[in-house]
């Protein structure tokens, strides 16, 4: 792997070139990118499987990350196993975490987001093909209705992922986790699976165009099976996931995120 030390960003001459690169290099490969990926689903409309929006999902993933560019590294790959299904759950730094998980995460998966997203032009019908649950968190009888829904899908070996963050984290610091996940993990008989993500918050920041190139990681932790929590102690069961990843953070985070 590639090491970027983080420190380059605060370079303000190599940061100011990299903000012309991103601009007539970047973004335009980023659009090209996003609108072919589009045309081969609208082209396909009629007999594309999921299977096949999700491929056609990790070459975009992978191209825009190359182009960035985004080091990406992986840890803990053996602790998925094959056609077992999971409720994934990672922290949530950066936009370009979508990169990083729809690249790099070893797993047919769907993710749960918020139904602001199905708005965004060509990303939005991409992720309603691809199979993706949206839920509208303003409306608590139709989230519970959408996740009811995707619990047909989350079988034989697919996945779910999480934020339960709910939104990113402007510090790199966890938020407090939401139960969603936790409660759809128990309902469903499903281990949860915590990921912890490191370094996509320097490529670039939460609410912010500062893009810049750097490292990623993404460390993939031994599986938590959820048969002996219920309702009554998904707190728990939350807050044993969250120590799992804020571990991942402490051991992971900082210049020396190659090691």
């Amino acid at each position: 792997m590639i090491y970027l030390d983080e420190h380059l960003r605060e370079n303000r001459t190599l940061y100011n070139i990299y903000q012309v690169y991103k601009y007539i290099v970047f973004f335009p490969l980023l659009g090209m990118s996003t609108v072919t990926l589009f045309i081969i689903i609208f082209l396909f409309l009629f007999v594309a499987t999921e299977s096949f929006v999700q491929f056609a999902g990790v070459i975009w993933a992978r191209f825009n990350s190359f182009v960035t560019p985004m080091f990406v590294k992986v840890l803990g790959s053996e602790n998925i196993k094959k056609n077992r299904s999971y409720v994934v759950v990672a922290n949530h730094q950066s936009q370009y975490d979508i990169f990083l998980m729809y690249g790099w995460l070893p797993l047919d998966f769907r993710w749960v987001m918020k139904i602001e997203l199905r708005k965004i032009p060509i990303l939005g019908y991409y992720c309603y093909k691809a199979g993706h649950i949206y839920v509208d968190r303003s409306n608590s009888r139709a989230a519970i209705e959408s996740i009811n829904a995707a619990k047909e899908k989350i079988r034989g070996g697919t996945s779910v992922v999480f934020f339960p963050e709910g939104t990113r984290s402007e510090t790199g610091g966890l938020l407090d986790f939401k139960k969603g996940a936790f409660r759809f993990a128990i309902d469903m008989g499903l281990p949860i699976l915590p990921v912890t993500i490191v370094g996509t918050r320097t490529v670039l920041p939460a609410n912010s165009i500062g893009l810049f190139p750097g490292n990623a990681k993404m460390i993939i932790h031994k599986p938590i099976e959820t048969g002996t929590f219920t309702e009554n102690n998904i707190s728990e069961l939350a807050d044993r996931t969250r120590q799992v990843i804020q571990d991942g953070l402490d051991a992971h985070a900082g210049r020396h995120a190659d090691a």
